[in-house]
């Protein structure tokens, strides 16, 4: 490996402080509006079987890949493929180009999801149930500026505090408040009338509906949900001590966000059956569509109980996508100030202009910008004026470059310095019980699955398949 000058850097304050911000990270808004409509569209329990064995075999291997780069190295993505040589420079810098085009529309996301929360105070759930709420909110330029940039500010606020008195701080105290609202709104979902159907539809698998394209899909969610490939889980690496036990704490991770995954399906299912009659509002919706238009449906049909459960699931998400913005803002600071050798408040100031700067353009694409349909007039993807800009962005981050980033990670590690050095690097702290299956999956395994994610999402993205 090639030397490289880095700068002192901060450290996680124990294994359990990088568990919880590393699973803070991969708790997010594809938690909330994804898995359970996959849950409920591809059999409920048959998809949760073929996702947890996804998430202990293809999921553990590149986190492990990603987390022990980062340690051995104690550099963010580029430094860390730049230490083994100029020639891996280019893997690094494509790691890094993701979190700057998630960033700032996650930031706008978050904006939503903040005024949604608030809402739920101020304007009730019958307000937000309407027709053409949410349409009519995100068309309001000035207004969702303005939830964006709130939500900037916090997620800076945080960063800005340090890892130690800031990122580790807050992830301690909102990780402990996601899962006890996850866990009280799935209980009060199950009190429910009718409500048990939805559990049975959840959980009992139907295996008529084991397909493909299914499987595809569990890989998919497990993919996008663990914060690979984005250039987070090397920088959060290369914060951990190397006395800690890494195998044990990329496993509980893993157990953080599937438990959390597998609540919001019983938060949002069995109450769907409830109030709606049937799972089909769930199997038919993804996204903003089933978080922003569908749930506040079901939650009025909740009676007294509605603007409560409205605001307290949008507090809960709020949680998930404040906690996860801040791991892709601190990857941003930390790559700048690795790449460009600036102080850390320096490289903060840059970051947050940069996120608030593009976060503002992705905004005006529903509104000032409505009439650019990048999908279409670059790619030919859809109709014109199908797509938005964070379509677009959304396209070439998740669909194109962290396959491709998670394809180059697979080759780099296993044919090009080989998992020996990653085995070595595991066990300075403890036995690498894994390592065999670590092994078989970054080599052989992963890529093919990391192709076969590629190909079927730009074939989802082309509307040749649905997923």
């Amino acid at each position: 490996m090639e030397e490289t000058a880095a700068p002192a850097r901060s450290k996680w304050s124990g294994r359990w402080a990088f568990i919880l911000a590393a699973a803070a990270s991969a708790v997010g808004l594809g938690n909330m509006w994804r898995f359970p409509y996959l849950a409920a569209k591809y059999g409920g329990g048959a998809f949760l079987l073929v996702y947890i064995i996804l998430v202990v075999t293809f999921g553990f291997a590149l986190m492990m890949a990603e987390t022990a780069l980062g340690r051995m190295t104690g550099q963010s993505a580029i430094g860390a493929f730049r230490t083994f040589g100029k020639k891996y420079l280019f893997i690094g810098v494509l790691a890094s180009a993701v979190p700057f085009i998630i960033t700032p529309y996650y930031a706008v996301i978050g904006g939503w999801v903040t005024k949604y929360m608030a809402a739920y105070i101020f304007e009730g759930a019958d307000a937000l149930a309407g027709d053409g709420y949410f349409t009519g909110f995100i068309l309001n330029n000035p207004e969702t500026f303005i939830w964006m940039a709130i939500f900037i500010l916090l997620v800076v606020g945080v960063v800005a505090l340090g890892v130690k008195n800031g990122i580790e701080r807050v992830n301690k105290v909102l990780m402990v408040l996601l899962i006890f609202m996850a866990v009280a709104i799935s209980i009060f979902s199950l009190t429910l009338p009718g409500a048990l159907e939805g559990v049975a539809y959840y959980l009992v698998p139907d295996f008529s509906k084991f397909s493909v394209e299914m499987i595809v899909a569990a890989m998919g969610q497990m993919f996008f949900s663990l914060s690979l490939a984005m250039g987070i889980m090397i920088t959060y690496g290369s914060y951990f001590d190397k006395k800690e036990d890494l195998e044990h704490s990329v496993r509980r991770i893993e157990l953080f966000d599937t438990g959390i995954a597998i609540l919001a399906g019983f938060m949002i299912i069995p109450a769907a059956v409830a109030v709606q009659g049937g799972a089909d509002v769930v199997a038919n919706n993804a996204g903003p569509g089933l978080m922003f238009g569908i749930l506040p449906q079901v939650f009025q049909g909740m009676g007294w109980a509605a603007s409560v459960i409205g605001f307290v699931f949008f507090a809960l998400v709020f949680f998930a996508a404040l906690t996860s913005c801040i791991s892709l803002f601190e990857t941003l600071v930390s790559i700048v100030a690795d790449g460009a050798h600036l102080s850390r408040a320096l490289s903060i100031v840059i970051c947050a202009v940069f996120v608030l700067g593009v976060g503002t353009l992705v905004n005006m694409g529903y509104n000032n910008l409505l009439d650019v349909d990048l999908m279409y007039t670059i790619f030919g993807i859809g109709e014109y004026q199908d797509s938005q800009l964070l379509d677009f962005f959304d396209f070439i981050s998740n669909t194109i470059l962290m396959p491709v980033v998670a394809l180059l990670t697979c080759i780099f590690v296993g044919w090009i310095i080989k998992p020996k050095i990653i085995l070595t690097e595991v066990r300075q702290s403890s036995e690498f019980k894994s390592a065999k299956l670590f092994t078989v999956m970054i080599k052989y395994v992963a890529p093919v699955f990391v192709v076969v994610i590629l190909v079927a999402y730009i074939m989802a993205a082309a509307g040749i398949i649905v997923l």
